[in-house]
């Protein structure tokens, strides 16, 4: 017997309908939830709701001009910031507008953060710190913000110092053409607007730092903004030794010990790289089981410095590679000692971490000015350790040991036709580093010109002193290191 069964479709059109829509629902909520969790943790910590550390405040700082050793002018050229965060009546009286910002400019680990808390520490400010890089973001208003945070921070901190280091991070060079739209001129723009929009009564002033001054924006270093421009420069004789005696302060010092004579032997030396040779000496000292730091202390820290580390493992050094590094620094011992006339205190064939296979520690003579002879015999020293190596070994068989010494050579030759106007082609001209480019073919003879030159009277010149090149050589060879007196002996000074 068949039956007719009659199915019936349990849901209607509209209720498809209604399905549909609210699974697509369901789906684009899903889809927005995704988005804006990848979107949040895309922002910065501050868009999030989340706490951002832009910068550091400190109320009471324990830093003052006495703990700055060195840097005189630059110490000098605060004192009447400290006054009128002190006392802002006394100005006003003459009507004296206080520079708004003041840039320390100089190489890196010259003092300028150090002098930059001592300024705060001087007038009891408060010191607001941060960096240029905190400014720099690819999300839209970022870096604005952060600029108007940072300075409404320091309008309820007042009296305050506002330091922003590295300011070149922001503060760099627009583009001749214009980049108005660009998140970088954005936040600059308002790093100006905030500069210009401070009353005389707020006692806030801007201390920013960078080592290349040459770098900055024109509008921001202009009257009116950073219109106060000081020199933090690496300190002389004078101002290492007072800087040694800072950072030995605390340390037990042998009695042989003159402080005065490490500066000698520290030319060209930060403040940074004064403290770490303290700091180092001491470490050598302690793992020596040394009641006191010594000389020797001292002196390895230095070659630390200068150099890195002696290696301790030398098996893979073969008695060739040996004795080319050492006619090599001997070259560049020849040079300084007889035609620059300058102190070489060690000379040394043991590597070092550094990747040195060798060195020739020499301290030039401190002077405000070079002449262009002096430069040249200074290029000529760099390029004494491959002239060494071409005498004793042939044109063939150089090495690649004098990279770093032709990197410097061939800079201080570009620095002499781009910037001190010494070229006889290129005439009295000085470019900024933007302008100066070894593809420029007028430049690059020139370059090469003088360095060909050089090179050949520094071999003349090796060749002429040729008994106390190997005389230097075969000490090295023999006892690994020399010092000075030994090298006046040898070279018969």
């Amino acid at each position: 017997m068949e039956h007719k069964v009659t199915i019936k479709e349990s849901s209607s059109l509209y209720s498809k309908i209604l399905n549909t829509i609210l699974f697509s629902m369901l789906i684009f909520f899903v889809i927005m939830l995704i988005a804006r969790y990848r979107k949040r943790e895309a922002l910065p910590a501050g868009f999030r709701g989340e706490t951002s550390e832009d910068f550091n405040e400190s109320k009471d700082i324990d830093v003052r001009f006495s703990d700055v050793a060195g840097n005189a002018e630059a110490k000098d050229n605060m004192q009447d910031i400290i006054e009128f965060l002190k006392d802002p009546d006394k100005f006003k009286k003459f009507g004296v507008k206080i520079p708004k910002g003041i840039i320390l400019y100089g190489p890196p680990g010259t003092g300028k953060t150090l002098l930059a808390k001592a300024l705060a520490g001087e007038a009891g400010a408060a010191f607001i710190a941060t960096s240029g890089s905190n400014f720099v973001e690819k999300y839209v208003g970022v870096g604005a913000s952060r600029i108007r945070k940072l300075f409404g921070e320091a309008r309820k901190k007042a009296p305050a110092i506002i330091f922003i280091d590295e300011i070149d991070a922001v503060g760099g060079k627009r583009g001749a053409e214009g980049s108005g739209n660009s998140e970088d001129a954005k936040t600059l723009n308002q790093l100006l607007v905030e500069m210009d929009g401070f009353k005389d009564d707020e006692n806030i002033i801007v201390v920013a730092a960078t080592n290349r001054l040459d770098m900055l924006d024109d509008a921001l270093i202009r009257a009116g903004r950073f219109d106060r421009h000081v020199m933090v420069g690496l300190p002389d004789l004078n101002s290492r030794y007072e800087i040694l005696k800072v950072h030995a302060k605390n340390k037990p010092l042998s009695e042989e010990v003159d402080l005065f004579q490490v500066a000698k032997q520290t030319v060209y030396m930060s403040g940074a790289d004064l403290s770490g040779v303290m700091n180092e000496a001491a470490i050598y000292a302690i793992k020596e089981d040394n009641l006191k730091i010594t000389l020797k202390h001292i002196d390895k820290a230095i070659n630390k410095i200068v150099a890195g580390d002696e290696k301790k493992d030398r098996s893979n050094i073969s008695d060739l590679e040996k004795k080319i590094t050492a006619y090599h620094e001997a070259g560049h011992t020849v040079i300084a000692k007889l035609l620059n006339k300058e102190s070489v205190p060690k000379v040394s064939i043991i590597p070092t971490t550094k990747g040195a296979a060798g060195y020739t520690l020499i301290n030039p003579n401190e002077k405000m000015f070079q002449t262009k002879t002096e430069i040249l015999n200074k290029i000529s020293g760099l390029l004494g350790g491959r002239a060494a190596e071409e005498i004793i070994f042939g044109k063939q068989n150089i090495t690649g040991g004098a990279s770093n010494d032709l990197q410097r050579a061939t800079k201080m030759a570009l620095t002499l036709i781009t910037k001190y106007g010494m070229s006889e082609k290129l005439g009295l001209v000085s470019f900024d580093d933007r302008e100066i480019s070894l593809q420029n073919e007028l430049i690059l003879n020139e370059t090469k010109q003088i360095l060909d030159k050089i090179y050949k009277k520094t071999l003349d010149y090796i060749l002429l002193n040729k008994d106390k090149l190997e005389a230097v050589a075969q000490s090295l060879l023999n006892s690994e290191i020399i010092n000075e007196n030994e090298l006046d002996i040898l070279l018969a000074i």
